[in-house]
């Protein structure tokens, strides 16, 4: 069985993203991995060549900035990144550039892609997420945050990254998958206040116009965490690879997030949530097997 990770990264440095620890983390159960690195403001680039593994193969793109409409423009870096791959392996490991997998779950998934690598009626493997928010102690747990995704794929380039390279699509369709007990590390919203707020300014740019933005995402110098509604503490632990960056943590929160005030709505969804188990109306981007 052969492995190839594959990412894509734009102005890394620039916006603080653990694209070096997301890489880092997936690389021990990779054969290869291809990272897509967008023309970007700083030294992405650079930053990637530096982490001189043989493993990583990078190509250079130009991210097309006129895709401006639900993001389209992520999914099609991520299929430059995925048509890269060669046919020579099996399975195809997605992680975004904020996302990062811990070494705990490493066998789990090695034998998940063994059990299933020969079985067609598979397309990936699904994973649960945790959302870390504000800082590296608390996680979204609301109806906003999804609790799961795709995150392996067969290597089949009849699977498309889908819209904004949330999910995959074959043939238009949803992916049929397995789910697997592991869980991928979401850190997008960890960052220091005034690199959150330059994040959302430039980032929702690939989904709205300057007026939405505008409107919804104004113009502070620093962003508000208090616009959450349900976080909790995060009990368990980091992924190895974050370690380095979590000790570099250089801002402290000015809120009390035990006191966020969530709708109705969201409280007792999150309360039949608890109870049950279940989501009410929950989005699914895939087709389950059980």
């Amino acid at each position: 069985m052969k492995v190839c990770g594959f990412t894509i990264i734009r102005n890394a440095v620039k916006y603080d993203y653990p694209v070096v620890e997301s890489i880092q983390s997936l690389l021990p159960i990779c054969d290869a991995f291809v990272v897509a690195v967008g023309q970007s403001d700083d030294n992405t680039l650079q930053l990637i060549k530096d982490l001189a593994s043989p493993k990583i193969t990078i190509i250079e793109t130009i991210w097309d900035d006129s895709l401006r409409e639900g993001g389209k423009v992520l999914a099609a870096e991520t299929n430059k990144a995925f048509d890269a791959i060669s046919a020579e392996y099996d399975w195809c490991f997605y992680l975004q550039s904020d996302e990062v997998i811990h070494e705990n779950d490493f066998e789990k998934i090695k034998q998940a892609m063994m059990l299933y690598k020969d079985d067609s009626n598979v397309d990936g493997l699904l994973f649960n997420y945790i959302h870390f928010y504000a800082s590296y102690d608390y996680i979204g747990v609301s109806r906003v945050w999804y609790r799961n995704e795709i995150r392996i794929i067969k290597n089949n380039k009849n699977i498309r990254s889908y819209r904004d390279a949330q999910g995959f699509r074959k043939h238009g369709k949803k992916l049929i998958v397995r789910k697997i007990d592991a869980n991928i590390y979401h850190y997008g919203w960890v960052k220091h206040p005034s690199l959150q707020m330059a994040k959302q300014l430039d980032f929702n740019k690939l989904w709205h116009s300057d007026e939405w933005i505008k409107l919804h995402v104004g113009k502070a110098s620093e962003y508000d965490y208090t616009r959450a509604d349900i976080i909790e503490k995060f009990k368990g632990s980091h992924p190895r690879a974050m370690s380095e960056r979590i000790k570099r943590v250089n801002w402290q929160l000015h809120f009390d997030p035990t006191k966020l005030k969530a709708s109705l709505k969201f409280r007792v969804t999150y309360l039949i949530e608890k109870i049950t188990g279940i989501r009410l109306g929950e989005y699914k981007n895939y087709t389950l097997l059980k």
